[in-house]
């Protein structure tokens, strides 16, 4: 017994002397992303693809309402290496110049409305008449927060071209009536469960979500769904009162950054070129986005350098 106790002894006193095994395997670092809700698809498909090319770092994203994204950075001071927005102006209006210094617009949208075979009048709703159904007393609209999200404000200003569109004194108003507060979220994306169950009956919503769900949408004219650069003129004459302001329209197009204080800068600007390369605007278009070619930047001297040959300057900046 004593042979044996020695012996152990001797093995473990070897063991000390022997080389640590291989290092345990440094973790990812984790890439915060604050980005608008509907960007919540294309996104994940992109972090997968940024995640196999890049081990060394994984995405972790967190998708809301694009001024309440833009406000957890500027007054909650929320740590982010990446601010995606539904509107490439929250960018400016929120973050310049203390918390960022500049933007690339990488994807296009347009605002409508989706519905089901079980939504009220949905067999009668047409591209010429819809309006007057959604303003039939009993329907059930439901709608984004114009305080919080861009789609909530486009809403407003989408339905204000309409009536001069259509001139129809009233239409914006009326359809409103159906959209109270109690079917309002602070992104859209969060009621689109209540369609399905038919709490709700429309849903003003992008392009994108409508074909990634695969909803029944009404296909409204450039003149009003805010889709068109070429309308940016006529999109200016529609303002939305808001908390923040009155918010006059303008061409739905997405802008990215990386703030001034990110955390991890090189890590955002890697995954910042993938989305803006031709990888990710393929899967913005396999989502249902208009993409921009190239991408659109403002304040592009601030941009990193890896970045700026993947962008043209804004039109008009």
């Amino acid at each position: 017994m004593p042979h044996r106790k020695s012996v152990a002894a001797v093995l473990l006193s070897l063991a000390a002397l022997l080389p640590a095994g291989p290092a345990q395997a440094a973790q990812p670092v984790p890439l915060m992303i604050l980005a608008a809700g509907t960007l919540a698809r294309p996104f994940r498909d992109i972090d997968r693809l940024f995640a196999k090319r890049y081990p060394g770092a994984a995405p972790q994203p967190q998708f809301g309402g694009s001024v309440k994204m833009a406000r957890e950075i500027t007054q909650l001071h929320q740590p982010a290496d990446i601010l995606a927005v539904a509107d490439y102006n929250v960018i400016p209006q929120y973050l310049f110049p203390a918390y960022a210094r500049w933007y690339a617009g990488f994807a296009r949208n347009a605002i409508t409305f989706v519905y089901t075979r079980e939504s009220k009048y949905a067999a009668e709703a047409t591209p010429a008449n819809w309006y007057r159904v959604l303003a039939r007393k009993g329907v059930e609209i439901g709608r984004s927060n114009p305080d919080t999200d861009p789609s909530g404000y486009q809403t407003v200003q989408m339905l204000a071209l309409a009536e001069r569109y259509y001139k129809a004194p009233g239409l914006a108003a009326q359809i409103l009536a159906n959209a109270p507060r109690a079917n309002m979220r602070d992104t859209e994306t969060s009621l689109i469960a209540a369609l399905q169950l038919h709490q709700i009956d429309y849903l003003a919503i992008y392009r994108s979500d409508a074909l990634q769900h695969h909803f029944q949408y009404l296909h409204l004219p450039p003149q009003i769904d805010l889709s068109d650069p070429g309308y940016a003129g006529i999109y200016r004459e529609a303002v939305a009162n808001t908390k923040n302001g009155g918010l006059a329209g303008r061409p739905i197009v997405y802008a990215v950054t990386i703030p001034n204080r990110a955390p991890h800068p090189e890590w955002a600007q890697k995954y910042v070129a993938l989305l803006l390369g031709p990888e990710g605007q393929a899967v913005m278009q396999q989502s249902g986005f208009g993409v921009l070619d190239p991408p659109y930047a403002v304040g592009e001297a601030a941009m990193p350098q890896a970045l700026r040959a993947l962008v043209k300057p804004w039109p008009g900046s």
